[in-house]
């Protein structure tokens, strides 16, 4: 059982941080009362144990099923079958995230029900699916993604300044919310299949560089959409600090039991039954390697439900308290320095940035290592979080005032780094946002900008992914532009030829 002993490490790793952090700030400058503490370590040790089944689940289930179907639906030479396929299963995919859940779920709480769960995460996944269609389309033909990317945030752009403010910082973290543990290999897995079997390029594993930024642009604009149908509303910007006032511990595990039940069977049975219908029609696999599949399956759902439950019932609500805490403090350097803390540590700790590092130290022969990377990505990340940080403590600085040049400045230099590092630095902002991003430090700056007088939480809340999530690429296009400053001109042309 070596891949559940080492996924079991990786998260672990990842949780760990946040939850040292929590305990020194109740022995120092926040405490935090009794019963919430518990009800955090409890869900901390649940989500360890959940995200372990899940992942496991998704390597011997959902990654494995993307790569098979990647490969069938290249083998039919029929662009119709591809891109039904990449719609259906995007979309499957996409409504089964667990960032994205927790993510609707705490819109949906902060917007006093006008914005729904449940609207919310079918717009996304609509969003997701059509532009999963468009990755496809751009590996067969192989259009440069610099050029879709640059259409991509010019539609953005566009619908920005037709949106409503509250609409337009829900789109940005909606797009690095959905983009996470389950999405990711699943999309990498599939363009994977895809890419192995074209007839006209080498197959190469950077041929799936860049399918995670184009979705995550789909995500943004379906969103935006969304907000140009249901229009100008009125959102409650208040929300209240959960103080847990149940009587027991495990009230609140009692609660949410049925309600996530429910929620983790609507988004992994569809996938199931995805698997299903290829088995009987197209794989028809040996028994042996059907149940190593469907045991996959079983550990995700297993892993989605120990997760969704853990987060809503007890690791979420000390996030809420400790930014509100920090916030109503007289001595407002304190949250900045937890501000900065957190983006260090939560970064690091990212299974996922771990699997990027090594990928673009192969790409690079060693010449970036990524040590290198990981320093940049923790110094941007964290630095990302007090940006938003500071954007809650004066509510003057919009949204807007970071994206707006903060895009201008990626985009601009994905003309003049090499190629490679252009899909590798989008889809290292949706690989930053992972689960403990959309989950307790999304609490924190709720929590913070609900302990702020003259804020409104949503606006002022909400924004942080999308900061999070834009770091990294102006980060790794640096680093890319770099090496390219520092390399033989000839080896750097053999990347973007490879690249194309």
């Amino acid at each position: 059982m070596s891949i559940f002993n080492e996924k079991l490490r990786e998260v672990f790793f990842s949780v760990l941080p946040i939850t040292i952090i929590v305990l020194i700030l109740n022995f120092t400058i926040v405490p935090i009362a009794t019963l919430i503490l518990m009800r955090f370590l409890i869900g901390a040790a649940l989500v360890v144990l959940g995200l372990t089944f899940f992942l496991v689940g998704v390597d011997l289930g959902v990654s494995a099923l993307g790569n098979k179907v990647g490969k069938a639906i290249t083998k039919t030479n029929k662009l119709w079958i591809l891109l039904i396929t990449g719609l259906v299963l995007g979309f499957i995919i996409s409504i089964a995230e667990p960032g994205l859940l927790v993510f609707a779920d705490k819109v949906e709480l902060v917007t006093g029900g006008a914005l729904k769960s449940s609207t919310l995460v079918v717009a996304v996944s609509i969003g997701l699916a059509i532009l999963l269609t468009g990755g496809f389309i751009r590996i067969i033909f192989n259009i440069p993604l610099y050029i879709i990317l640059t259409v991509l945030y010019s539609i953005i752009l566009i619908l920005a300044f037709f949106t409503q403010p509250e609409i337009l910082v829900i789109a940005f973290d909606a797009s690095g919310a959905t983009t996470g543990v389950l999405a990711v290999p699943f999309i990498l897995a599939i363009t994977s299949g895809i890419s192995s079997l074209k007839k006209d390029t080498k197959a190469s594993e950077k041929d799936s560089f860049g399918t995670v930024a184009i979705v995550s642009a789909g995500a943004i604009i379906a969103v935006l959409i969304l907000g140009l149908f249901i229009g100008t509303q009125s959102y409650s910007s208040d929300i209240a600090v959960d103080i847990a006032d149940e009587s027991s511990v495990f009230a609140a595990f009692g609660y949410y039991f049925l309600i996530i039940l429910k929620q983790s069977s609507i988004a992994i049975l569809p996938i199931v039954g995805i698997f299903a219908l290829f088995q009987i029609f197209v794989f028809k696999m040996k028994l042996n390697n059907f149940m190593k599949m469907l045991k996959g399956f079983i550990y995700a759902f297993l892993g989605l439900f120990i997760f969704l439950l853990a987060v809503n019932a007890g690791f979420m609500d000390v996030g809420s308290v400790i930014g509100y805490s920090l916030a109503t403090n007289d001595n407002k350097i304190y949250i900045i320095v937890v501000s900065f803390i957190l983006g260090v540590v939560t970064i690091l700790a990212e299974p996922a940035v771990h699997v990027l590092t090594h990928q673009i130290e192969n790409v690079t022969s060693g010449y970036v290592s990524r040590r290198a990377v990981l320093v940049a990505l923790a110094l941007g990340v964290g630095v990302a979080l007090v940006l938003s940080t500071i954007r809650i403590l004066i509510p003057e600085i919009q949204i807007w005032h970071y994206l707006l040049p903060g895009y201008i400045i990626a985009l601009s230099l994905m003309y003049i780094v090499p190629k490679v590092f252009v899909g590798i630095a989008f889809d290292a902002g949706g690989v930053a946002t992972g689960p403990v991003t959309a989950t307790f430090i999304l609490s924190f700056t709720l929590g913070a900008a609900s302990g702020i007088d003259g804020t409104n939480t949503i606006l002022d809340g909400f924004g942080m992914i999308a900061i999070v999530a834009l770091m990294p690429i102006i980060t790794l296009e640096i680093l890319g532009f770099i090496f390219k400053l520092k390399s033989k001109k000839g080896e750097i042309k053999k990347d973007e030829q490879q690249c194309k």
